[in-house]
């Protein structure tokens, strides 16, 4: 094996899987430092790696150059050019799946991440359920790397340091000298997200706490209103939708004391900066391999599987099951308060 090697990392797309990589590239980098880094993935989610020494980002066009099949041929001819000696598939889709054949088919070595499918159907099945931990993710992408010849070691993480904010994020969030909680209330599927009328319980007593100043982390007019509506004017609660670019909302959230959010995008992006993460969890579940990296078992607030015996009932949450709206009730807003100020003091 040469003494530098150029390695090519896909993950193409989905906020939260994204953030899942960075923890493993950091490790990666970090434990081998003759390594060159080069991750493929959408424009937007540059800033997760551009505190990562000796990692390249390279952004795929897929609305136009890279867009439909022979696209992935001028992705591939595009990265051919980097002088890469290995590629590390995190993705494991058609696009992606394409672009490390044609590698392959060019002599370089590649391996792709098992997403371990049988083990996650079991999971959710709605008969013969399974009900165990699968492997996380997180060790899935180390297993890839490992097939290429270097071994990663996650049980001591590193994080980045937090953030100096500037004076535009400062404008919003104030100076820090109180304990700062973020909220994301949302999520990309409606059986993961906390009942609305709950998560206004849970900040309606949090902002009781003058030591206390909340976060309210969304996107989009409909969700900037909603959160509008469960900030209720209160003077240490703070709606960040709409008003920072995603850069800076990261560097808010590397200064939180702790981050309260649903199986969601804004859970891995909290974790792969160092802040502490409750998750809530509605349809899906933290044995899936999902839970945010290096959080506690305990920080996963998971909805009544006595009740709802057939929890998890689904992976990402896009899958229904009748008589489950309601499995989220069961996670009382007295048990995330009490978890909260418990990992705050």
């Amino acid at each position: 094996m040469p003494t530098t090697e150029h390695i090519l990392i896909i993950r193409l797309s989905a906020m939260g899987d994204v953030a899942m990589t960075v923890p493993v590239i950091r490790a990666l980098v970090e434990q081998h430092p003759e390594v060159k880094i080069t991750v493929v993935s959408r424009p937007f989610f540059q800033p997760f790696f551009e505190d990562i020494s000796n990692v390249n980002f390279f952004g795929v066009d897929l609305k136009k150059r890279h867009k439909g099949f022979l696209g992935l041929f001028r992705l591939f001819s595009d990265l051919r050019t980097l002088q890469i000696d290995a590629v590390a598939d995190l993705h494991s889709v058609l696009r992606s799946k394409v672009v490390r054949s044609l590698f392959a088919l060019s002599g370089k070595r590649v391996a792709a991440t098992d997403k371990g499918r049988a083990e996650k159907k079991a999971l959710t099945s709605l008969s013969n359920k399974v009900f165990k931990p699968v492997t996380s993710m997180f060790v899935r992408h180390v297993d890839t790397f490992k097939r290429l010849g270097f071994s990663i070691d996650l049980s001591s993480p590193k994080f980045p340091k937090k953030t100096d904010l500037s004076p535009e994020i400062l404008f919003f969030t104030g100076i820090k000298n109180q304990k700062w909680i973020g909220i994301a209330p949302f999520a990309q599927y409606e059986s993961k997200v906390y009942p609305f009328d709950l998560m206004q319980e849970v900040i309606d007593e949090l902002v009781k706490n003058k030591d206390y100043k909340i976060f309210l982390f969304g996107g989009g007019e409909k969700e900037i209103q909603l959160l509008n509506q469960l900030q209720n004017q209160k003077e240490n609660a703070i709606v960040l939708a709409g008003k920072l670019k995603f850069k800076q909302e990261l560097e808010v959230i590397s200064n939180l004391d702790l981050m309260l959010s649903m199986d969601s995008g804004n859970a891995h992006i909290a974790a792969m900066l160092g802040v502490k993460v409750i998750t809530l969890w509605g349809a899906t579940h933290p044995y899936a391999g999902f839970k945010p990296f290096n959080q506690p078992a305990d920080f996963c607030l998971t909805s009544d599987r006595l009740q709802y015996p057939l929890l998890p009932t689904s992976i990402y949450g896009n899958k229904k099951v009748e008589g489950y709206e309601e499995a989220m009730r069961t996670i009382l807003p007295n048990t995330i308060i009490q978890k909260i100020t418990k990992e705050l003091n």
